[in-house]
Parts: structure tokens; C-alpha cells; sequence
């Protein structure tokens, strides 16, 4: 995205604020992007975000039917408990939770009276949202909408879709052999990078922890933020799963010499850029998601590694099962249908989003758990 000649208002707060107190690191700089009460990305509006992406969710509702399927499956895994808490984190307007919901309340009875639902979205233009989307779950007690987690999960899963790749990362850069920090910083009315001392030794624990040495001029993104997540998240849950789907890769590759810059991009009108500190608030910023972190850090609290597939292999591993009746409508035509069936292709395919999102799966308190969703195909 150019820059814009006219700084956003989210610029000059920042800008300002630099001044005042120095350079930002680059997460702290991009949780104000992001999420600024006033003028974050996230914080906005949904209606405003399909210019710039979409996600599984809005290809067609069997992504929710399939994700619904294999909640099921985790329920009786856990010998089906009264209560089978589905903890939705980042669910913005709620329409995973309505294809998931409406779903389970006509194919999957059993586990949907067992089903305590919460969608966690701490926007509230994004909450308020939920009454439309999902009103008649929360009326028959299924469903709650919530800014933050329940601070206990006795037996459930917590899962997110494209949730930790917008989770604040700092930015470092290896020169003559040491890691350095890259801040934000000002110059003029302008905002600019600027070099300087790791602000934690965690950035560079980040890294030993998991065996890994950039190459000397190597950027690379450090996320603290997530590590942080899937702690909490395992803290947080007794008995169950944490279930992640979003792009990413393993540390030896996340680190490799495909990605010497790092794989932070800028969003905007479905066009990605790497001028990061371009027109702040009005972009989206993202990075792939490190899966060898989230299980190392996810074993600090409890999380075991249950497995790591493609979207691809996990909905056709959970849809083969009826032939992909789930797929359908009642009542669709046969034009509907080939219609329905042309969607999932953009799911499932190499070329669509069926290699470039992986999804990540961790247990607790249940042993050795087989999962339709991780079958070989």
C-alpha cells in the first residue's frame, strides 16, 4: 500500500507518542494498529473488512459443519460431560459460530445440548454483531457472546481461525552476529525503523529455546504474544483440546533462507505490501504462525502435541466420512449444488487455501486421543 500524503489519526497519536517517549517496539506498535480502541484495524466495523481479505469461514458454511464434527468427536473423547465448553477466541461477528451452531442443532443433537458455546471478541462493534448472527443459540442457553475467556474450562476446546497470525510480534535482525531490535521510531511526521538493543532478553530465549540461529542480515519476527496465548490457554483449560487453524510453518522453516525478511505483510484491498508502517489502522499485519513455539510454550501448561496437518487433509479427512453430504442444503438444485461443490475446492486445494493453512491440534488430560480430523487421506 503507498504511503498516504495525509497521516491517518492513529499516525499522529503515534507519532506524538514517540516524541514523548521514545521508539515503540514493533508490537506494541502493531497491537495499537490493530487494536487502538478508536482507530485499530480490528476494532472497526466487520462490514468494513472484505476489501482487504477473507477467510475459510466465508468461502461456505461447510468449514463451520466440519469444525462442528469434529467438536463432536472431542466431546465423546471426553466421555461426553454434561457441559462441553466450545471457546471461539477472536470471533469476530460471528459467522463460524452460526454455521457451527445452526449445524449441531440440526445433525449433532446430543453433543448441541451438551454445548456451552462462548464467541470471545473483545471489539465491540464485532460483539454486537452476535444478537444477529447466532440470537437463537443464546436464547436456548447453547451460546454466550464475551469480550474476554472464562477464566476456568473444566472439559472443551478452545480453538481460533485465523486468530494468532494478527497477534503482536517484535521484529529482530542479526547483525555482525547479535541480535538487534527493530522500533518505530519518528522522523519528522514520518514514521521510520530504527535499530537498537533487544528491549527483553526473551527475544533472544525466544530463539535458543527452540534451537534456532538466523543468518547474519536475517529479519525475522518474535512472538512473544502468541507464546503467551497458548499458555494461558492451557492454564486456563482441565480436560480438552486447543485447536488452531492459520498459515504458518515449523521453526527450522519459519527461520530458513526462504524467509530472510521475515514474513510480516501489510493488507489492504486484497494487495500485499511490505511497507509496514504505511497509513496505520487502515491496513491489516500479519505474520505465519510459529507451531514449533506454540508447543513448546503450550507444554508449560499442560498442552500435549496431538498433530499438525493441511486445512486440506483435515476437512477431507472429517468430510469423507458421509461423501461430503454436508456439504448441501435441503432442497438445493443441482445447479446449487455444483455450485457448493466449486466452494470447497477454494478449501481444500493446493492452489486455494487447502496447503497454505495448516491446522494444529494439543490435548490435556487425555491420553494418546485419535482424531478423524488428523487421518491420513
Amino acid at each position: 500500500m503507498p504511503r498516504t500524503t495525509t497521516p491517518t489519526p492513529l499516525a499522529r497519536l503515534l507519532v506524538a507518542r514517540i516524541r514523548e517517549r521514545g521508539p515503540l517496539t514493533f508490537a506494541e506498535y502493531m497491537r495499537e494498529c490493530l487494536y487502538h480502541p478508536e482507530h485499530g484495524y480490528y476494532s472497526r466495523a466487520e462490514t468494513r473488512r472484505f476489501a482487504d481479505y477473507y477467510t475459510s469461514v466465508d468461502v461456505h458454511p461447510i468449514f463451520g459443519r466440519l469444525v462442528a464434527r469434529q467438536l463432536a468427536e472431542l466431546w465423546v473423547l471426553l466421555d461426553r460431560p454434561a457441559e462441553f465448553w466450545a471457546v471461539e477466541a477472536g470471533a469476530g461477528a460471528g459467522r463460524l459460530s452460526q454455521h457451527l451452531l445452526d449445524f449441531a442443532a440440526r445433525e449433532l443433537s446430543d453433543f448441541y445440548r451438551a454445548l456451552r458455546y462462548v464467541a470471545v471478541e473483545p471489539s465491540p462493534a464485532r460483539r454486537a454483531a452476535h444478537t444477529a448472527s447466532f440470537g437463537s443459540h443464546r436464547k436456548a442457553g447453547r451460546a454466550v457472546s464475551a469480550a474476554e475467556w472464562p477464566a476456568e474450562i473444566p472439559a472443551g476446546c478452545i480453538f481460533s481461525n485465523e486468530l494468532l497470525d494478527a497477534l503482536p510480534v517484535h521484529r529482530v535482525v542479526r547483525e555482525k552476529g547479535i541480535l538487534r531490535e527493530i522500533y518505530v521510531a519518528a522522523r519528522g511526521d514520518e514514521l521510520c525503523e530504527q535499530l537498537g538493543a533487544l528491549s527483553a532478553p526473551a527475544l533472544a530465549e525466544y530463539f535458543r529455546t527452540q534451537g534456532i540461529e538466523l543468518l547474519e542480515g536475517q529479519q525475522a519476527e518474535v512472538g512473544l504474544e502468541a507464546c503467551a496465548w497458548i499458555e494461558d490457554a492451557g492454564r486456563r483449560l482441565g480436560r480438552g483440546f486447543v485447536l488452531t487453524v492459520d498459515y504458518g510453518h515449523e521453526a527450522r522453516e519459519l527461520y530458513n533462507e526462504r524467509h530472510l525478511r521475515g514474513t510480516l505483510l501489510a493488507y489492504h484491498q486484497h494487495r500485499a505490501s511490505e511497507d509496514l508502517l504505511a497509513a496505520p489502522g487502515e491496513q491489516d499485519l500479519t505474520a505465519h504462525v510459529n507451531f514449533t513455539a506454540l508447543d513448546l510454550w503450550g507444554r508449560r501448561a499442560g498442552l500435549e502435541r496431538t498433530g499438525l496437518v493441511s486445512q486440506a487433509r483435515f476437512l477431507l479427512a472429517l468430510g469423507r466420512g458421509n461423501e461430503f453430504a454436508d456439504l448441501y442444503d435441503p432442497g438445493q438444485s443441482e445447479v446449487e449444488r455444483l455450485r457448493a461443490r466449486l466452494l470447497l475446492k477454494n478449501l481444500i486445494f493446493p492452489e486455494g487455501m487447502g496447503e497454505a493453512f495448516q491446522v494444529f491440534i494439543q490435548h490435556k488430560g487425555i491420553e494418546h486421543p485419535h482424531l478423524t480430523g488428523l487421518e491420513p487421506c
